[in-house]
C-alpha cells in the first residue's frame, strides 16, 4: 500500500470513529483533550462535532492553520510528555492523540508514557482514540466501527 494510501485509510479510521462516538461522548461532562494539534484538521473536526464543550489542543508549537487555531488559553505547546502531566485528574469526555510518527523506535519511546497520559486525563467511562495502540489496565478496548481495519486506529474506554 502507498503512503498516501496509507495515509487516507488512517485519516478516515479517526474520523469514523470520532464520529461514531460522538452521541456517546455528548453523555460524559468534561472537555475534550487533542493531542497532537498538527494542523489542525481532527481539531477543527472536533469543534464541529463538540461545538459547545472546550477543547483544549497540545503539541510542540502551533502550526496549524489560523482558522484551525485553539484560542490561547486552550493551547498548550511544548513537549506533550511534560505538558500534558498538569492535565492529570482534569476528567476528559474525550482524549483523542495521532502523535504517532510511523518509526517503531521513536513510537516506542512514546508508548512509554502515552498510556498512562491518556488514562490519567480521562473521565471514568471516557474515552481514548489513539493512533497508536495504549496498553493499560484502566483502558479497555472497544470494537471498531465497522470498515475500520484492526490495528489501524484504536479506541478505548476508561473503566
Amino acid at each position: 500500500m502507498s503512503r498516501l494510501d496509507s495515509f487516507i485509510r488512517r485519516l478516515t479510521a479517526q474520523r469514523d470513529i470520532l464520529n461514531a462516538i460522538a452521541d456517546l461522548v455528548e453523555d460524559i461532562e468534561g472537555p475534550v483533550l487533542e493531542f497532537g494539534l498538527g494542523n489542525g484538521r481532527t481539531y477543527d473536526h472536533l469543534r464541529e462535532k463538540f461545538p459547545d464543550r472546550r477543547i483544549i489542543a497540545f503539541d510542540w508549537e502551533v502550526r496549524s492553520y489560523s482558522a484551525s487555531t485553539p484560542e490561547p488559553q486552550d493551547m498548550v505547546t511544548g513537549n506533550i510528555r511534560d505538558s500534558g502531566q498538569a492535565f492529570l485528574g482534569i476528567d476528559a469526555a474525550l482524549a483523542h492523540a495521532d502523535i504517532g510518527t510511523g518509526h517503531d523506535e521513536i513510537d516506542a519511546v512514546t508508548l512509554t508514557w502515552l498510556p498512562q497520559l491518556m488514562a490519567g486525563v480521562l473521565a471514568p467511562n471516557g474515552f481514548a482514540v489513539s493512533g497508536l495502540p495504549l496498553e493499560h489496565p484502566e483502558l479497555t478496548a472497544l470494537p471498531l466501527p465497522e470498515g475500520i481495519k484492526e490495528g489501524r486506529y484504536f479506541l478505548y474506554r476508561r473503566v
